[in-house]
This record gives C-alpha cells, structure tokens and sequence, in this order.
C-alpha cells in the first residue's frame, strides 16, 4: 500500500471515530454532565479507532489520536461552557492547544512512512501478552492513553467552561510554560531528525538540547501537560489539588513504561549509549557530567 492510500485510509478512520463521537454528543442520551458526555464520545471514538487497527493489523492507526483529539474537545467545551468568546484566559490555552496539536500531527504526518510502519512498542506489547493480546492492544494502546489524554485536558474543561473577570499572572506563567515546552519539543524533534539522515550505524545523538536530557522531547511534553494544569488553576485556584492529576498520569507513563523501553532499545541497538546514560540525565535537562576516559 502507498503512502497515500495508507493516510486515506486512516484519515476516513478519524473522521468515521469523529463523527460517532459528536453523534454521542448530539443525539445520544445526556448523562448531566458535559465532561463525562464528552468522555464517552471519546471512548466510542476511540473503539472505532481499534476497529481499525484490529481490521488493519497495525496500532499505529492510533498514533495521531494523541493530538487529533485535544483541540476538538477544547473547541466543544469552550462552545457549551459560559466563558463566551471574548474571553481571553481561552483564546491563550486555545493558542497552545492549538500550536501543540498542530506541530505534533505534522510532525507524525512528516515521519509515518504508511500502513507496512508499525511502532515498535505495540508488537512487542502483544508479544508479551500471548493470548491476552487482543485486551492489550484495546486497553494497554488504545485506551489507557485515551484516558491519560482526556485526563490531562480536564484542566482545560474548567478553564473553558468557566468566565474569568480578569486574567491573573498565573495564565501568563502558564502560557509561557506551554510555549517553552513545544519549543524544547519541537527543537529535540528537528535536531534528532537531523542527527538521524546523517549518523552512522550505531551513533548515538548527545548533542544540543539532547546533551542536557537523554529524552528532552519526553520532558517537552510533560511539561506541556503541566502548563495545562496550570491554566486550570488559574481559573478555580481551589481545584489545584487535582488539576496535575493529568500531567501525573503522564510522567508515570514515560518514566514507568515509555523511557525504560527505550533505554532497553538503545542500549541493545547502540553500545556506545552507555557512555551517554552515564553523562546525561534521563529526564530533567541538566548540565551533563564530564566524559571518563578509559
């Protein structure tokens, strides 16, 4: 299959999950709540998106639902929320939404070399389930990050669906932290692309911002997820204590599951990337440690 039959096919899944989705929200029975509502058509949208994967033989039809789905919701819950339109504290969260999504959908559609592609972690993940496969290809790929998205939005739920008389220092500093992020995201991303069209067998990338974090893009996104938190705060100050619940759910995914199999990966597939763990920092950027010679 080409390339371009391969995004045809999976663009028509998006929009046959996102129709069923809306169809929930518009004609399906109301549970009183609009973000449990919208959690649903979520869940509905995303079995459709299995079906797909399942029909297809390949989890990568999921791959772009990470960021196809977040500006969707925003746009539905600012739409039927009380902010109204002129409302600043939503047109700044909408900007890094918007900005984050796109970048991170481009940046999949620029990467994906089509259907005969699957992401690594996925057979592995089934392999490992023997006969429980089908459960972990549902849950373990589909829906667990479903859940983690749609989690990590809910900040954006109360900020949306709620007025705010004026905007507090705390939607700049959040505002700010979402634009660095997708900055050190999108910097990694095009600094690990351009390492990758000219490395040799068995290089390892240690430069740039990649020589302060072994996984500065992991770091990126985490942080996106917190300055979401962030703005949520902003507006109901009282709800802080569960508004990072989101961006929790997101460090336990990368440092718990997404890094060690990376780490696993790189270390069987590169031997110098011993000498980079030994100087560089998993996770959060720091200054790196000098080289010991042998």
């Amino acid at each position: 299959m080409s390339r371009s039959s391969a995004f045809q096919r999976i663009s028509l899944a998006y929009v046959v999950a996102v129709a069923v989705g809306l169809a929930w929200l518009l004609w399906g029975p109301e549970t009183g709540q609009l973000w449990l509502d919208t959690l649903i058509a979520d869940l509905l949208a995303t079995i459709l998106i299995f079906g797909f994967s399942r029909v297809h033989h390949n989890s990568s039809f999921y791959d772009a639902y990470w960021s196809v789905i977040p500006p969707l919701l925003l746009v539905f819950w600012w739409a039927r929320g009380d902010a109204g339109l002129d409302a600043v504290h939503c047109w700044l969260v909408a900007i890094i939404v918007f900005v984050w999504a796109i970048r991170l959908t481009a940046n999949w559609v620029r990467t994906f070399p089509g259907l005969h592609h699957e992401d690594w972690r996925y057979p592995m993940l089934r392999a490992r389930a023997g006969r429980g496969e089908f459960v972990v290809d549902l849950v373990a790929i589909h829906v667990i990050p479903t859940l983690q998205v749609f989690l990590g939005m809910l900040p954006v739920y109360v900020a949306v669906t709620h007025s705010a008389d004026e905007i507090g220092w705390l939607t700049w500093v959040a505002f700010a932290v979402g634009g660095a992020a997708i900055t050190l995201e999108t910097v990694a991303d095009r600094q690990l692309q351009s390492f990758t069209r000219s490395a040799t067998e068995g290089a390892v990338m240690d430069r740039g911002v990649w020589s302060w974090s072994r996984h500065p893009n992991y770091f990126g996104e985490f942080s996106f997820w917190v300055a979401l938190a962030l703005f949520g705060i902003a507006v109901a100050p009282t709800s802080w204590w569960w508004m990072f619940a989101g961006a929790a759910a997101m460090l336990a995914m990368f440092l718990g599951a997404s890094i060690p199999m990376m780490e696993q990966r790189s270390l069987d597939r590169r031997p110098a990337y011993a000498d980079v763990v030994a100087r560089v920092s998993v996770f959060l950027p720091r200054p790196p440690r000098n080289r010991v010679e042998a």
